[in-house]
């Protein structure tokens, strides 16, 4: 399968790039995932789903994909809520990434390659450290260890951040800044406690700093640089720019990564996400007010990656409106008798034969590589769903069926970018009587017509209709039903 040209809107030059991986047979990706302290909230979920459209745009455009998630599962919140709770450090984690995977499963998000855990790259991280003591860029107070940003002279590239005004020394010893202020942070904290979880190391006893754990994970699972970094737009400084650093200042002859993708913000009714405000979700929240799962999905990736997403329960529902509207025009089109031609197992192979649908195919695979345009690729889908329509109502007992097999497949073929269409109508409840059923007295009847049984066939019929349900037999010896108005 050859592959189609990508653009992304690289954050470190500030311009939109041609892609260029070192190798379409193995597109190297490593994105910044949860620290396991809690339920992810929405705004969380949304940068998920952005990785997982990436990763879905590019199969799509032909590439094969090696691609990296962390699990971020020691840190200082976690250390304190363990403590907290006399428990291990493992025992606390273990249901929230349990709880991690649970969302992603639930949102149809794809497995990727690799989850590697912080706790399980101890060793990785300290041989960064020793790089970097060799290279001259660290130093160590109280058995703590610092990166050294004067000694970096290439510090700020990546986020473009002043450092003009720093002071030189000035430390930070906590995983996460609370502002945008350029010190020298820590890759090792000492023990402070008997009760903290550690590690016996060369470097001493301790545990690793939030910003090096993804750079050692990076180096441990690829062996150099990667071909694109994703995270939120929040993880831009200093988390990034500390990663860029710390790598780049290890092994300076080599690109650590060759494009940077930033997820904007998740606003909810227009201001940012608060436990305070009362406007703080999880997915389970969501989900517990009788959205489907699907709906949220196709909410959260609706909005171009780099665009503020203002989610609100009443946006969810006009959502839900435009799912239903696809839907109910898949379903229409599954209604008619092109189901002789089943749905393919796999997107793959299919090749449209029709002009119009052929023109639909590039304008969306034309989106999605346009820096992951999904308005523009749901454009693509909305105009699909006109014509589709059109070909419906316009349909006669002898019309050319190919139009309709073919809409379909391209909605399929879709449906492996957005995962939210069913192919698949819903069992129905008719008074009572489910659809199974009615297909079996379906098949029952026909087997009394093989058999020449028509008293069997007639009363079969007839047991149907009283509990409202019409048969209606086709020339080409099918039989369909429909509920009685």
């Amino acid at each position: 399968m050859t592959t189609i040209p990508f653009f992304f809107q690289n954050s470190k030059s500030g311009k939109k790039e041609l892609f260029q991986p070192k190798d379409v047979n193995q597109v190297t990706i490593y994105s910044c995932g949860p620290t396991v302290y809690n339920f992810a909230h929405i705004g969380n979920i949304r940068s998920f789903l952005f990785v997982d459209v990436l990763r879905r745009s590019l199969l799509l455009g032909g590439y094969k994909l090696n691609q990296s998630m962390n699990i971020t599962d020691i840190d200082d919140k976690i250390i304190n809520e363990s403590i907290k709770q006399n428990i291990s450090v493992e025992e606390f984690t273990k249901p929230w990434t349990d709880a991690f995977f649970k969302d992603l499963e639930t949102l149809q998000v794809q497995k990727l390659e690799h989850y590697p855990k912080a706790t399980e790259s101890i060793e990785d991280m300290v041989s960064l450290i020793e790089t970097l003591q060799k290279n001259g860029l660290v130093y160590e107070r109280d058995g703590n260890v610092y990166f050294s940003i004067q000694k970096f002279e290439r510090y700020g590239e990546l986020s473009k951040i002043d450092v003009s005004g720093m002071k030189s020394g000035v430390r930070y010893d906590a995983d996460e800044y609370e502002k945008d202020d350029v010190r020298d942070f820590v890759l090792w904290k000492n023990q402070k406690s008997e009760t903290e979880k550690c590690w016996h190391t060369r470097i001493g006893t301790g545990r690793p700093g939030w910003h090096l754990e993804c750079s050692a994970m990076i180096r441990k699972i690829y062996g150099s640089g990667i071909d694109i970094h994703t995270g939120g737009i929040d993880l831009l400084f200093p988390h990034h720019e500390n990663e860029f650093a710390q790598t780049t200042g290890a092994y300076p002859k080599e690109e650590f990564v060759g494009t940077w993708l930033h997820c904007e913000h998740l606003l909810v009714d227009g201001e940012k996400m608060s436990k305070s405000k009362g406007n703080f979700y999880t997915l389970r929240d969501i989900l517990e007010k009788g959205f489907e799962s699907r709906v949220i999905r196709y909410h959260l990736i609706s909005a171009h990656y780099r665009s503020k997403l203002n989610f609100s329960l009443s946006k969810l529902e006009e959502s839900k409106v435009a799912l239903d509207r696809i839907q109910n025009t898949i379903y229409r089109l599954l209604e008619s008798h092109i189901l002789t031609d089943p749905i393919p197992a796999t997107w793959e192979g299919i090749v449209f034969s029709l002009p119009e649908i052929q023109k639909l195919e590039v304008d969306f695979l034309n989106a999605i590589a346009d820096d992951l345009n999904l308005p523009k690729a749901l454009a693509t889908v909305f105009e699909l769903v006109r014509i589709a329509n059109q070909s419906l109502d316009q349909k006669t007992s002898d019309s050319d069926l190919t139009f309709e097999k073919e809409c379909l497949q391209l909605f399929f073929k879709m449906n492996a970018l957005f995962a939210v269409f069913q192919f698949e109508k819903p069992k129905e409840e008719l008074n009572g009587i489910s659809e199974d059923w009615i297909l079996e007295q379906i098949e029952k009847r026909k087997i009394a017509k093989q058999n020449k049984d028509f008293v069997t066939a007639d009363s079969i019929r007839k047991e149907l209709e009283n509990q409202g349900i019409l048969l209606a037999d086709t020339k080409e010896g099918k039989t369909t039903w429909k509920k009685a108005q």
